[in-house]
């Protein structure tokens, strides 16, 4: 039992708690292993037996947002609270974020660099509850700490205003006997030497991915229920237990499903030919005019708003690149990335309204993304804000003849992402091979090198920086082909040549 004195708080030297990361000593069950186990118990034995399997995803921005965000809780609370103090009890151990004194004990205030309290952080500061109290530490509240999406920076930070405190006490001490049950159960389940048998379900999905999901799923035939698009993921796990896993189960079974799902299924189980509606691509292709103005832009986000009329994880656009596309297949390509560290919104800006002019036909892929992302700038700046909203009044989405499956093939499985669209479209050209970019080949690792290079050394910046025109180059220069190869099915013309 640990107790915690007033001369431990006032020196803010714990005297009677041992911190619990000498000599490598945890805890049997940490507060993540406990939210890990209450998710599937099975990932903490697959941790402890067989890590080699995981498949860990680049966690570096989170880690980077939760320590920036953690800086300036800190700073919040100033001297008043202790960082990070440790308990354990019975082989439970515990890090506290916040560790406030009472007049009466204390409150524990568990930071997040999210948006929200979702019902994992419930369970996390229950954990957190259940450790202190059992410990012998008199909890007065328990609070969860996140992110204000409404507040706007205006000159400094206004800590008061970035963070909101919300008071968990009552949930805590409600979920104390569910606590309990599930450190029991999870102890139980990871006794057994051999792998435990558990089917999948939506834990695998919920409230994170597991690292564990291709090993669990190895007994699926691909493709296979959980490979059709736009179905909710309940909806699929229900269809599994109900054993209508495959294609066939799907078909033979008249399964209802909508009339764009059931052409990927029936195209891919019956080897159907690709689907081409030759008239309404046709339409499509007739609202464009030249010269087109292919558009792509790169966006970060930051919990913390680093400039002047930004909100917490509002997307910044940091780069753009532009393929215009003449009458007589020529391309002409300009481009823009900005410098890190920097707020690159207005030069971008100034920067887009001169490589774009008035009233012409601009061409994006998934529209909403770039249409929002200028009609943001035109609000930001009133000298810009004409040409700015003229540029997304005028975009055209590419996407829809594959979101509205005018053209479908087996290769797109389902999706209209042009990340499946352009390999299906061009199966054999390394040059429209994501795959064969250096160091990024997709946004969210582009949005990280960005965020990252200001901590990078000069020669690794300039590395990065090329990597990041290339990425981007591709997207519009992708977008080129993908409209030439709609024009080529239904005239059977062009060949477009790269100036």
């Amino acid at each position: 039992m640990v107790k915690i004195t007033e001369n431990w708080y006032n020196d803010k030297v714990p005297k009677n708690v041992h911190n619990l990361w000498v000599n490598g000593m945890r805890g049997e069950i940490s507060k993540s292993k406990y939210c890990k186990g209450i998710q599937c118990p099975k990932i903490l034995w697959m941790d402890a037996n067989k890590p080699e399997l995981a498949v860990i995803n680049d966690k570096t921005s989170a880690f980077e947002n939760g320590k920036l965000v953690g800086e300036l809780a800190r700073k919040y609370f100033g001297a008043e609270c202790i960082a990070e103090a440790s308990f354990v009890f019975d082989g439970l151990f515990c890090s506290v974020d916040m560790l406030r004194k009472t007049e009466t004990g204390y409150d524990v205030i568990e930071v997040k660099s999210s948006s929200k309290v979702s019902d994992v952080y419930i369970e996390d500061v229950s954990y957190q509850y259940y450790v202190l109290v059992n410990s012998g530490v008199p909890i007065d509240h328990i609070y969860l700490m996140h992110i204000n999406t409404s507040y706007v920076r205006h000159g400094e930070l206004d800590l008061q205003d970035l963070f909101v405190m919300e008071d968990y006490t009552e949930k805590a001490i409600n979920k104390q006997s569910e606590v309990a049950e599930n450190i029991r159960m999870i102890r139980e389940y990871n006794m057994s030497d051999e792998v435990p048998e558990k089917d999948i379900s939506k834990c695998c999905e919920k409230p994170y991915k597991c690292a564990y999901y291709d090993y669990c799923r190895r007994h699926l035939t691909r493709p296979s229920i959980f490979d059709v698009r736009n179905i909710k993921m309940d909806d699929k796990y229900q269809l599994y237990h109900e054993g209508i896993i495959t294609f066939e189960d799907i078909v033979k079974n008249k399964i209802k499903l909508s009339d764009q799902q059931m052409m990927q299924v029936e195209t891919t189980y019956y080897h159907k030919p690709d689907h081409i509606d030759k008239e309404k691509i046709k339409q499509f292709i007739d609202t464009l005019s030249y010269p087109i103005y292919h558009l792509d832009f790169e966006t970060y986000q930051s919990p913390i708003p680093e400039y002047d009329g930004m909100s917490p994880y509002k997307q910044i656009p940091f780069q753009y690149s532009i393929h215009i596309e003449y009458e007589d297949g020529k391309l002409e390509h300009k481009e823009y990335l900005a410098e890190a560290g920097t707020d690159p919104r207005r030069e971008l800006a100034e920067r887009l309204v001169r490589d774009i002019p008035e009233n012409v036909c601009v061409l994006a892929y998934n529209m909403s993304f770039e249409k929002r992302v200028i009609e943001e700038l035109a609000k930001q700046y009133d000298d810009l804000s004409e040409h700015l909203l003229n540029i997304s009044e005028n975009i055209h989405d590419l996407m829809i003849p594959f979101k509205k499956k005018y053209y479908y093939t087996e290769a797109m499985q389902g999706s209209y992402s042009i990340k499946f669209v352009l390999p299906a479209l061009f199966p054999d050209d390394p040059e429209l091979d994501y795959h064969n970019l250096e160091g990024i080949h997709q946004g969210d690792e582009a949005s990280a090198a960005f965020a990252n290079m200001t901590r990078l050394p000069v020669d690794e910046v300039e590395r990065v920086r090329t990597n990041l025109l290339k990425y981007c180059g591709l997207d519009t220069y992708a977008m080129v082909k993908v409209l030439e190869k709609l024009r080529e099915v239904t005239t059977g013309e062009v060949d477009i040549e790269n100036v």
